[in-house]
């Protein structure tokens, strides 16, 4: 860790931001095997989010952020904690500005999504409070997630092409109290982005719907 650095805090509070922009910051996270469906369900949440309830909201994905921010990382189980850590504090910086962050990323370890977590917990120097985390458990059983394998990946993970490959020779560990449990092999994309904003209104962390 770099030892002669300085953090610097905004002269615009988070409280400052929030209000101006009418809306909180906060983290979704969703969790799940490969091919259960996060992507798919994050593009529609945001969706809603940005067009039905005008609240401001930018998906963070698994793939796509590897083909920049996190290029250099394979999945050991080591490049995966580090994959899982740039992406957390990447969605505390949303999260912070008074946006929504939504991820998307198989996140298989259950100290990881811990650690995600406790990030947000701790306030920005600053600030009194911390930021809001919600954890998504987007759930399928390995044999329809293996079924659907729209890119062929659990084939290659049975032929050993694809090494350390989650579901298959590598652990997921479930999440035990998430948030908000999705049963993404019988519920409606719809449906399953409604269970998402539903816990977010009761919590209050979007702006009434407008009549």
């Amino acid at each position: 860790m770099a030892t002669n650095i300085t953090f610097h805090a905004s002269g615009v509070t988070r409280a400052e931001r929030s209000q101006l922009r009418n809306q909180r910051g906060l983290t979704i996270w969703l969790t799940g095997l490969s091919a259960s469906g996060k992507s798919t369900l994050a593009v529609e949440l945001e969706r809603q989010l940005l067009h039905d309830r005008g609240v401001h909201a930018y998906r963070l994905d698994g793939d796509n952020v590897r083909f920049g921010l996190n290029k250099d990382l394979g999945f050991s189980e080591k490049d995966r904690n580090e994959n899982i850590r740039r992406i957390a504090e990447v969605a505390k910086l949303f999260a912070d500005s008074a946006s929504i962050a939504i991820t998307s990323f198989i996140s298989p370890y259950k100290a990881d999504r811990a650690t995600a977590r406790q990030l947000h917990e701790v306030p920005t120097p600053g600030e009194e409070t911390g930021l809001p985390f919600v954890e998504v458990h987007v759930d399928v059983p390995v044999e329809v997630a293996e079924q659907r394998d729209p890119k062929g990946l659990y084939k290659k993970a049975r032929e050993g092409v694809i090494k350390e490959f989650t579901g298959i020779s590598a652990p997921y560990e479930a999440p035990e109290k998430p948030e908000v449990y999705i049963d993404n092999h019988n519920t409606p994309i719809q449906e399953a982005v409604g269970q998402i904003i539903a816990y977010l209104d009761k919590q209050g962390y979007l702006p009434a719907k407008a009549q």
